[in-house]
């Protein structure tokens, strides 16, 4: 899933510095998905640092003129993703639509939020995937109003088994600038993290759903 280990290596490098990465074994995290987890990765935090920020840019703008380089599109899953879709939609020069996790509730009720056609390609970025679920939810959404979907590309994976086999279900390539294993490997470098830290996150990343403190 990671498309370059080198910038892996730098975006992990990046998390760790400006401390996107928080561990708290005591009161995990929640995720959306309802999995309880001690460490939790804040991608919104690279938008305060323009050197981060714009590497994270051009890494997104690398990919896609690589893999996609006929793309119509660019679309950022709301809302953490939406900053980083419209820088890179900026640089290529495309527009840019976001999309919601469900529909407006007043208004005019949109899920998709921006000018669009059917028929348009499309590449997703997406600022963390766990599970994949709301992720997914975004490229239904734009499959449902007429959009190809090309692919995703993402900050960072926690590459969890589940995220993995809802992808390949849902026949959507996913692209990551860097995932759990590279931030690992990065923060036991660093000593970010202690040896007790690295036994319970590799203990969680077996089986997330069954773990508990």
């Amino acid at each position: 899933m990671i498309y370059n280990t080198e910038v892996a290596a730098t975006i992990s490098e990046y998390l760790l510095q400006i401390k996107a990465i928080k561990l708290n074994v005591k009161e995990p995290f929640t995720w959306a998905s309802g999995l309880k987890s001690p460490i939790y990765c804040d991608n919104r935090k690279t938008l305060s640092y323009p050197k981060i920020r714009t590497y994270i840019r051009q890494q997104f703008v690398n990919i896609i003129s690589e893999e996609y380089p006929n793309v119509d599109l660019i679309a950022g899953v709301a809302t953490g993703a939406i900053a980083h879709g419209v820088l890179v939609a900026h640089e290529l020069g495309l527009p840019f639509v976001y999309v919601r996790s469900s529909e407006k509730a007043h208004g005019l009720e949109n899920k998709i939020e921006g000018a669009y056609e059917s028929g348009q390609s499309v590449v997703v970025i997406e600022d963390l995937v766990s599970t994949g679920k709301s992720s997914l939810n975004a490229v239904e959404a734009l499959r449902s109003a007429g959009c190809d979907v090309k692919g995703m590309t993402a900050i960072f994976s926690y590459n969890l088994p589940q995220a993995l086999k809802n992808f390949s279900e849902a026949s959507c390539i996913l692209h990551t600038l860097s995932d759990y294993d590279e931030l690992i490997k990065q923060a036991i470098e660093s000593n970010y993290i202690s040896d007790s830290d690295l036994k319970l996150l590799i203990t969680w990343r077996k089986d997330p759903v069954s773990w508990n403190v």
